[in-house]
């Protein structure tokens, strides 16, 4: 049952710990001087149980996401290009699974690179990003970030953003529990067999020929 009483308090104490100039989201996140390359760790929360990714970018061209040691995503996109193509590995069951972005959104699978290689994904329709004045918890994050406050839907996430690794170094609910925590960053130019795609012994599957002749 939806407690009524304190999501409306969440709102108003929200509300009060806020500025009141609504700010644009991909002028406040945005990619622009970033490093080339980065590779990062973090914990977040789904349904109460914790996971771990750590992901590894290349500008807007490559990205490698593992999730728990048993998802691994490739995708891979020319520079400048909207288009972009992923592969799935499915660690445990040693399945690959290769689909294209136009076919992701043919079956209502909307995302872009942004959100894919930078933990934060844009809102679609109606939302209202402001500045924090205090954090919301007493985490700590890796290092410096500012605090904003995004709602959308009628629910509010608190993002603290770092203009120096370009992500949201923490991520709370309205009550200020920490759903998402970036726990290492590495800058360094990243080998070349961090992108390596191993799928020896897996299966492959094109969801690109099933979509199409559905």
């Amino acid at each position: 049952m939806i407690n009524t009483r304190a999501l409306l308090l969440a709102g108003i104490m929200a509300a009060a710990n806020t500025q009141a100039a609504d700010l644009d989201f991909d002028k406040t996140f945005n990619a622009k001087g970033e490093t080339r390359q980065l590779n990062y760790r973090a914990t977040y929360f789904v349904d109460g149980k914790q996971h771990q990714i750590e992901v590894w970018r290349d500008r807007d061209q490559r990205l490698k996401r593992r999730t728990d040691d048993k998802l691994e995503t490739h995708i891979f996109k020319s520079s400048n290009q909207a288009e972009w193509r992923m592969v799935v590995l499915d660690l445990s069951r040693k399945i690959r699974t290769d689909i294209d972005r136009t076919n992701l959104y043919r079956i209502g699978h909307f995302t872009d690179w942004f959100s894919m290689s930078h933990a934060l994904t844009r809102p679609t329709g109606a939302y209202q990003l402001t500045t924090l004045k205090t954090a919301p918890n007493n985490d700590k994050s890796l290092s410096a970030c500012r605090w904003y406050a995004l709602n959308r839907d009628n629910v509010t996430s608190n993002i603290c953003w770092s203009t120096q690794w370009h992500l949201p170094l923490l991520i709370t609910d309205a009550k200020g529990t920490t759903q998402w925590s970036v726990t290492s960053v590495n800058p360094r130019t990243l080998p070349a067999k961090a992108f390596a795609l191993d799928d020896a012994g897996f299966i492959h599957n094109d969801a690109n020929a099933d979509i199409q002749t559905d």
